[in-house]
């Protein structure tokens, strides 16, 4: 079957191709194009390149550019509209999150503050792991207890963190918790400095929490990624490795967040 048909789809397929290698060809470093440099890069004569870059602004995916060449057109941008709209956060996280649990072997954690809550939004689980601590998405945890908790809080102004510390019931999980506002306080500036948080125990008495913030494109922390482990795996001179692997998919994070925000 696929031989009788392969003639004229091999054609539109290699129209496509080209019009896909045309499109490419831009980046940061390359606004403009040009119907020569087009030419050169697909292997083929001016007048075909040409016959293609018009193709692209008939369909408004190019357009002519004021001093000459061809310039991305309204199409692309009507395009990368529609594909931000169909990500969510989760969407965008779980690929990294997935990348980070299967490195580390342990529970990663998607959460965002909503008001005096922080709420659980989507987990990467461990596979390989006989133990594993699970967070089910929505559950909610306190503002003062856990990493994810601390660095969503670090990053907002002070007084408003202050105000909803002092407004919360701020209760004891362990004999780790912190309940006193101006210790909280003084944590949240340890935070900022470290550029990411580390609890043990101060949630659930046998766990350690390390999170980082995830970034919007106005750079405002709007979620954060955590890996949550029993502390018997995480010996403390292996926190910092930890913690680098953990700030590094907030990163990755960030920057597909960025992407798809436009």
């Amino acid at each position: 079957m696929s031989g009788s048909a392969s003639p004229s789809y091999r054609e539109r397929n290699s129209t496509a191709d080209r019009a896909l290698d045309i499109l490419m060809m831009f980046d940061d470093t390359q606004l403009v194009i040009s119907g020569s440099a087009v030419a050169e890069r697909l292997g083929v004569a001016r007048s075909t390149a040409y016959r293609y870059l018009q193709s692209l602004v008939g369909s408004r995916f190019l357009e002519e550019a004021p001093g000459g060449g061809f310039r991305l057109g309204l199409r692309v941008l009507e395009i990368g509209r529609l594909a931000r709209r169909s990500y969510g956060l989760s969407e965008v996280a779980l690929p990294a999150m997935t990348e980070l649990s299967d490195d580390v072997r342990e529970t990663v954690l998607l959460t965002r503050r909503t008001g005096e809550l922080v709420v659980c939004i989507d987990r990467a689980e461990a596979r390989a792991r006989a133990v594993r601590i699970s967070y089910e998405r929505g559950s909610t945890l306190p503002l003062n207890a856990g990493a994810s908790a601390l660095v969503l809080l670090a990053w907002i102004p002070q007084e408003e963190a202050r105000r909803l510390l002092e407004a919360a019931e701020l209760s004891r999980f362990t004999s780790a918790t912190l309940t006193d506002v101006d210790t909280l306080m003084d944590r949240l500036s340890h935070i900022r400095r470290a550029g990411y948080s580390v609890t043990r125990g101060e949630l659930d008495p046998d766990v350690t929490g390390v999170a980082a913030p995830i970034r919007d494109d106005q750079q405002k922390v709007v979620a954060a990624v955590s890996v949550a482990a029993l502390s018997s795996r995480v010996f403390p001179e292996a926190e910092a490795e930890l913690a680098q692997k953990v700030l590094t998919t907030a990163q990755k994070i960030t920057d597909r967040l960025v992407a798809v925000g436009g």
